[in-house]
């Protein structure tokens, strides 16, 4: 029996022997990409990269980690320099970040470097294994987020928070219901039912959206990621003094709920491929749904995290000095008979990063917080340079 089916069979299992043989979908989506045996993360070695199902921004470049650097050099003097000073990346994918980071403050800023320790909190025994093969230096070390006591420094994630299993809600006759999955025939269905729990309600609350309004029509299909939540309460009591930084695809709540994002965000990744189907390729896909940044900033709020500022990716790296850098190396070509093809990857790879067409990188969301910090900060990654400097930049 192959791996997959092992994976459907446990499904069907868990949702047979639960009360009323039905499991809200996140509840699914938590089986499909983490079952401790069989599931998409916690099993498959490959699927970043070119051979595997997507490929995120370190995949380009180093330049995505070194301009990280950059940022949480400034994060460690706008701190007063503290030793030792923590950065925390959760969700460390193959580590490649990490070795970016790493080197970058190494060779350019040895006295961070020197007060530096680096955590990586990784949940899938496949990534977390690639991670120590890819990773030698001595100041990385693996922990759980409940094994680790406040810090004073940055946390921080690259398309973590995406892969969180969501609840789906439909609107149907002026109520909320919520999309479960059953089994029927032994193969998985879905069936509408009442709210698993008041916290959907309280969410909506939270972001200031009603769906019950006539903006939204009957059938209206959306996710609510409680699990974002539970998550970034979970971080801000492991933050003495410091900042979130959370970088990932998503909208405020006004453009994720908008009336005319009537199917919602899900989205299922499958060897570079997208569809909308959750329930094929079980266990070999990748299962996603977009952030509403609007969630994490309220929730920061309540959770005692104050907002320093919400920008684009492609912004946030221009500030730290990607458009400087794709300057530079329009003017060097680099020696050998392959340098003018290496100059047009290189420039290609950093035009992804900053790209801000709708599907691009560049448009991904990029939230900082922080806490515990008595005095203002200006952080360089925020100071957005004006839009006609990034459009000119990213033109040429």
């Amino acid at each position: 029996m192959s791996q997959p089916s092992h994976l459907v069979s446990s499904i069907i299992d868990h949702i047979q022997s639960t009360p009323g043989q039905r499991i809200p979908f996140a509840s699914y989506m938590d089986l499909a990409l983490y079952h401790p045996d069989h599931g998409y993360y916690t099993t498959k070695s490959s699927i970043l990269g070119p051979s595997g199902d997507f490929i995120t921004s370190p995949h380009l470049s180093h330049d995505f980690g070194e301009l990280l650097a950059i940022q949480f050099a400034d994060m460690w003097q706008s701190l007063g320099q503290p030793s030792p000073f923590h950065i925390v990346e959760m969700g460390a994918g193959q580590g490649l970040i990490a070795a970016d980071v790493l080197g970058y403050l190494q060779q350019n800023h040895p006295d961070c470097y020197t007060a530096l320790d680096y955590t990586i909190i990784e949940k899938s025994s496949a990534l977390r294994a690639q991670q120590k093969q890819h990773l030698t230096h001595q100041k990385v070390i693996w922990t759980t987020l409940a094994d680790l006591s406040p810090i004073t420094g940055c946390f921080f994630s690259n398309e973590l928070v995406d892969a969180f299993p969501v609840h789906i809600i439909e609107k149907h006759n002026n109520q909320l219901q919520e999309i479960y999955v059953t089994t029927q025939d032994n193969t998985l269905q879905e069936t509408l039912g009442p709210l698993s729990t008041g916290k959907l309600t309280q969410y909506f609350d939270l972001v200031g959206i009603d769906l019950l309004t006539d903006t939204y029509p009957n059938g209206y299909r959306t996710e609510v990621n409680l699990a974002a939540l539970d998550w970034l309460d979970t971080v801000a009591t492991r933050i003495d003094r410091g900042f979130l930084l959370t970088i990932d695809y998503g909208h405020i709540a006004q453009r994720y709920y908008s009336p005319a994002r009537h199917k919602g965000t899900l989205k299922c990744y499958h060897q570079h491929r997208h569809h909308d189907n959750p329930y094929t390729n079980i266990g070999q896909q990748d299962l996603t749904a977009h952030i509403d940044f609007t969630a994490l900033q309220a929730q920061g709020e309540k959770a005692g995290l104050t907002t320093l500022g919400y920008t684009q990716q492609g912004l946030f790296l221009m500030a730290l000095g990607l458009g400087d850098r794709v300057a530079h190396i329009t003017q060097t070509i680099p020696p050998g008979p392959d340098g003018f093809n290496q100059l047009i990857q290189r420039r290609a790879a950093l035009h992804q990063l900053m790209d801000m067409s709708p599907m691009g990188l560049g448009t991904f969301g990029v939230l900082v917080q922080e806490k515990g910090l008595e005095n203002s900060v200006s952080l360089t990654g925020l100071t957005t340079p004006p839009m006609e400097q990034a459009i000119n930049k990213f033109q040429k």
